[in-house]
């Protein structure tokens, strides 16, 4: 029987297929290339070969995308009529989960998966975005803490599950490991950039934004080459320490840029595209006409059931854009009880609404509803998708509409409690003076 790089049997392979496949898995590995072109000459090859049909349905399933999750669900249908081992078995009783919303059980089902077969590079991967799009942080670090001592340095892949736990390390606070884990990762593999991300979210959250654009430039070259599929957010983060910094121009220069010149329809890439352009609201800069071009394409995206998070961003874009009747489509898809309620329709019903609209309240000044919907929601986003630097614009929304509905004692208690996290952040250090300014004029005209 014919097997991967890390020993794990293939069934209704061939030699010169598994080749292709192997390529494939790496290139996902590192977000580079274009690994369904690869599985799909390895299918041609084999057109059996039940792990080729279920890498591609994994890469099509993890795109949070309407169209790609209905190719996945064909995908997993295929695979079905195929004979498959207890391995292969598991990973198509794991996409049915995910493929249904339900992206916990999908976890947790992987979870079971790599205990049985801890070098399942695959399954690692597969499980650790999942945890990534649920939120979950504690099993971003266990999941690979749990089958990393079943690898060595000598194991074909190692330096992406390093940088695999680097994320989790630092997801979970551990800044310090996070980011000696991420740096071992590139110098074992110099074009991982989901370890070289890893250190970037570290200096993200120490608020080490000049250490932050010299680790980007530094290695520049190795991350945002045009076959990169995670080059828009890598420098998305960039951007994000210039904005610290309260280099807009800079800010702006990259989301004409590197960040929005090619127009990705990825919905990854618009969830980092809105996201900026919020945040350069938030921060007072006006950014024209963007918003228009941003939400057209979203359209093909924001259907309000499958992935709630980027619904939530895909209204953050119709907000800018002005059109109000999309947000309401938003809303009434997030309200409407599902048939069967899968895990997304929870998210979008107990998350989801109170986002959208505290974000709404925001934009149309409303600033106290705005805080009555954001500060409850904020508590229990993290188990609706992204990363803590993704999920700190609803606390940065918050703290802003705070000091702009003259809501000075929150405003201020906010800024605390972002500068104990941050201390040296600009923007923070701003919210509040902004806060003790305005509180000292209430008191001067009382």
């Amino acid at each position: 029987m014919l097997t991967d790089r890390q020993g794990s049997r293939l069934s209704g392979a061939t030699t010169e297929s598994v080749a292709l496949y192997d390529e494939a898995v790496e290139a996902l590995n590192i977000y580079r290339g274009d690994p369904v072109a690869l599985v799909d000459q390895a299918i041609a090859l084999a057109p059996g070969f039940a792990m080729a049909h279920i890498l591609k349905a994994y890469l099509y399933g993890l795109a949070t995308e309407p169209e790609a999750t209905a190719e996945a669900k064909g995908i997993v249908a295929q695979v079905k009529t195929m004979p498959l081992d207890e391995r292969e078995q598991l990973h198509v009783a794991a996409l049915d989960l995910l493929l249904a919303g339900n992206w916990t059980a999908a976890a947790v089902a992987l979870d079971h998966h790599s205990v049985r077969y801890p070098r399942d590079i695959v399954a690692l991967q597969s499980g650790h975005l999942m945890d990534f799009y649920r939120a979950n942080a504690r099993d971003l670090r266990d999941r690979i803490g749990r089958t990393l001592p079943r690898w060595t340095p000598e194991t074909p892949g190692y330096s992406f599950v390093l940088g695999m736990y680097a994320f989790g390390l630092e997801e979970t606070g551990d800044y310090a490991r996070a980011e000696e884990m991420g740096r071992r990762a590139v110098e074992l593999e110099p074009l991982d950039c989901w370890a070289h991300h890893a250190v970037a979210h570290v200096m993200e959250m120490q608020a080490r934004a000049e250490d932050g654009i010299g680790w980007m430039i530094a290695r520049e070259s190795h991350w945002s080459g045009d076959d990169n599929f995670f080059k828009v957010h890598n420098w998305w983060h960039r951007a994000l320490y210039h904005l610290d910094l309260g280099q807009v121009d800079q800010v702006l220069s990259l989301y004409d840029g590197p960040i929005r010149q090619e127009r990705s329809a990825v919905a990854l890439d618009l969830v980092d595209a809105s996201a900026l352009l919020w945040r350069l609201h938030l921060s007072d800069q006006d950014v024209g006409d963007r918003w228009q071009e941003l939400s057209e394409t979203w359209d093909q995206h924001a259907d309000g059931k499958l992935y709630p998070f980027n619904d939530w961003h895909a209204v953050i874009s119709y907000l800018g854009a002005g059109r109000d009747d999309e947000v309401d489509r938003i809303l009434e898809a997030f309200q409407a009880e599902a048939a069967t309620p899968d895990e997304a329709a929870v998210w979008a019903r107990e998350i989801g609404l109170p986002l959208v609209e505290g974000f709404a309240a925001f934009w149309r000044g409303d600033y106290q509803t705005a805080v009555d919907r954001l500060h409850p929601a904020r508590f229990i986003a993290n188990r609706f998708g992204g990363s803590h630097a993704q999920r700190d614009i609803i606390d940065w929304t918050l703290t802003e509409a705070a000091v702009r509905g003259g809501i000075h004692d929150l405003a201020e208690a906010l800024a605390q409690e972002r500068l104990a996290l941050k201390p040296h952040s600009p923007v923070n250090r701003s919210f509040l003076l902004r806060a003790r300014s305005g509180k000292s004029k209430k008191h001067e005209a009382a």
